[in-house]
């Protein structure tokens, strides 16, 4: 019988991890939980023996990989997967898996939530601006900026998208603007939406040039990664333009200086919160489980990362 391991610092809602036992039972799996850990050698102990790892944020480094001496998949229940060591994933032929899509919708809502809080002013009474009519720019037009998009066309917004994996016929079909170039995303949009990963190509991309092309009023979003960031220029343009606002699920590591010097001009949520809803954890949970039950019996890799 195949064992996997449930490991996750933070638990999933428990409605999703009556459905992952469910259906790790029913396939003949047995499903072994390591909720609310508080040290790495509890990861390290209970990773030894099982064939598989569902992980939320938890980190999967070469020494959990190692441990993991029957290991050969961890699916991260959720869309992005740098707390997973690929290289050692891969030198140890063990298959790393994201659970893509499952949380998108979330995530969209989120980045309108803030928006919508920024735009009346954080609800403080005071006079503020509506989205409808104004331009929005999706940096990556993948499940998320698809969520984005469709939420937008709804407050009737002008949307614009750059994402040279993406067909521009696809994105007109979805009454999207293709455009050619970032630098070309950033001009044009009041508002950017990132939902870029977080690689060796894109930390600290979003850098002082592509902020500063910005109109008036120019607002970026970040729901992505807080690495994606260039937080010296963030804070560079923040001093040159008092119409700047960063907004974001994470707060930088700049986040007290932030504080200091542009109040009312920035959001950070109190923790990473983009999939944080109780639909987003379920459907990742339950694609996590059904993505390893058809590794092992199908040989499926369609969502392998390394």
């Amino acid at each position: 019988m195949k064992r996997v391991l449930l490991a996750t610092e933070k638990p999933f809602a428990a409605d999703a991890v009556i459905e992952i036992e469910k259906i790790a039972k029913s396939s003949g799996y047995e499903l072994v939980r390591l909720e609310n850990y508080k040290t790495k050698d509890e990861l390290l102990n209970a990773v030894k023996d099982v064939d598989a790892i569902i992980i939320r944020s938890d980190i999967v480094d070469k020494e959990v990989i190692e441990a993991g001496k029957n290991l050969k998949i961890v699916v991260r229940a959720g869309a992005g997967y740098d707390n997973i060591d690929l290289n050692a994933a891969t030198e140890h032929n063990v298959v790393a898996m994201n659970t893509p899509g499952q949380n998108s919708n979330a995530v969209a809502e989120l980045a309108f939530g803030m928006m919508i809080y920024h735009a009346r002013a954080f609800f403080s009474g005071k006079s503020g601006s509506e989205l409808r009519g104004k331009t929005i720019g999706i940096h990556a037009y993948g499940n998320v900026g698809k969520y984005v998009g469709m939420i937008a066309k709804g407050f009737g917004m002008k949307i614009y998208a750059f994402d040279p994996f993406v067909d521009d016929a696809l994105m007109h079909a979805d009454g999207v603007i293709p455009v050619k170039s970032v630098e070309e995303l950033y001009k044009n949009c009041q508002y950017v939406s990132l939902h870029i990963p977080a690689n060796e190509k894109t930390k600290k991309s979003i850098n002082k040039d592509l902020m500063m092309l910005m109109p008036k009023n120019a607002v970026l979003v970040n729901t992505a990664r807080k690495e994606v960031i260039s937080e010296v220029d963030l804070l560079e343009v923040m001093s040159q333009r008092k119409d700047f606002a960063y907004l974001s699920d994470i707060a930088p590591d700049c986040a007290a200086e932030m504080t200091e010097k542009f109040p009312g001009r920035f959001f950070f949520t109190p923790k990473k919160m983009g999939a944080q809803t109780e639909e987003a954890n379920v459907n990742a949970g339950i694609a996590a489980i059904k993505q390893i039950i058809d590794f092992f019996e199908k040989g499926d890799v369609r969502f392998k990362v390394n």
